[in-house]
């Protein structure tokens, strides 16, 4: 088949993080995601739980490799010519399957074509093959201007995955910082910014405080970072609850603008209302604070979800709800005033 024309672009992605209901922990990843034609690749694969090879958290020296594959200026890492386009977020192993393509060129162009899912060392283009994903040509001067912005260091997908946490309760915040760092988000407590080097300030990409924290030491902190010349996003906790505390902060640290599946959620009148771009699996979990300020979660969905607007009833008393998707993190509280506030 001859292959069309199409555009090439990158844009930041995030493969979300998180504390989930049952207790597990499902790492969070940056990565620098595949636009084709306007629209990224992944997309074009249904609900898929992958990420590019061209992760932030990767060693520098693997990532130029990666790049260099993909301009074909290395080896490919796969028998027939094969390329990694998408792998396991947790470990990356071709175990676990793989979205490959051969990756060649035809006179100045790029084109990537037999997409497959690949498990094995041999791709089964008949059992596993994308019918209808591709091939597509690329234009050589387009396709490695993109690509070797990564190599002079501008990477649209770098963020700063650390997180200040101010607040009082020192036991919560260190449980707070252990899940985090254990989803792989660097996170330090504090009490305020004094005296902490504007050179440290701006390894952080979000300061998070607790609800007990007053107005003034906020003032403080947000003066720190203005001095500092740091754009950083400020989380103000919901509610002391570990897995909630997590997504106001996954979210917080989302990259953003790239189109994501999951695209808004919303609690009203007794419901959750969510809307999806393309066909996804969507996770609502609720929580609130119960007698004697113990955490009380509830899942309330877990199923794929077509494009569109979902609406699903919420338990009573659940003010705050946790959307997760394979590349998103949205939290929504009820108003205040609301029968779920």
């Amino acid at each position: 088949m001859l292959a069309e024309y199409a555009t090439f672009g990158l844009a930041p992605a995030m493969r979300a993080g998180g504390v989930l209901a049952s207790g597990a922990y499902q790492v969070h990843r940056d990565f620098v995601d595949f636009v084709v034609n306007g629209r990224p690749l992944l997309f074009q694969l249904a609900d898929l739980d992958a990420v590019s090879p061209l992760a932030s958290d990767i060693p520098p020296a693997i990532f130029t490799t990666h790049v260099r594959r993909l301009l074909l200026e290395a080896d490919p890492p796969l028998l027939d010519g094969r390329y990694v386009i998408y792998g396991c977020p947790e470990c990356e192993g071709l175990e676990c399957g793989a979205v490959t393509a051969v990756i060649e060129r035809a006179d100045d162009d790029y084109v990537w074509r037999d997409f497959a899912w690949q498990t094995s060392d041999h791709a089964d283009l008949e059992l596993n093959g994308y019918r209808g994903i591709g091939p597509f040509r690329f234009h050589g001067g387009e396709y490695r201007e993109q690509l070797g912005r990564l190599l002079t260091g501008d990477d649209p997908g770098a963020v700063r995955r650390r997180v200040l946490l101010v607040g009082a309760r020192v036991a919560l915040l260190a449980k707070l910082a252990a899940a985090l760092r254990t989803i792989g988000i660097g996170a330090e407590i504090a009490a305020d910014a004094a005296g902490v080097p504007a050179e440290e300030l701006r390894t952080y990409g979000a300061v998070a405080f607790g609800q007990a924290v007053p107005e003034g030491v906020r003032g403080s902190v947000r003066e720190a970072f203005e001095r500092a010349g740091v754009d950083v996003a400020y989380v103000d906790g919901l509610a002391p609850i570990v897995p909630l505390l997590v997504a106001q902060i996954e979210y917080a640290l989302d990259p953003g603008p790239a189109a994501r599946r999951l695209a808004r959620l919303a609690v009203t009148d007794g419901a959750v209302v969510t809307e999806v771009t393309s066909p996804c699996r969507v996770r609502l979990t609720a929580y609130r604070v119960g007698r004697l300020r113990r955490a009380r979660v509830h899942e309330v969905f877990d199923e794929v979800l077509e494009p569109g607007e979902h609406r699903v009833a919420l338990p009573g008393g659940a003010p705050y709800v946790v959307a997760r998707s394979s590349d998103a993190v949205l939290v929504a509280a009820a108003a205040p005033g609301c029968p779920d506030a």
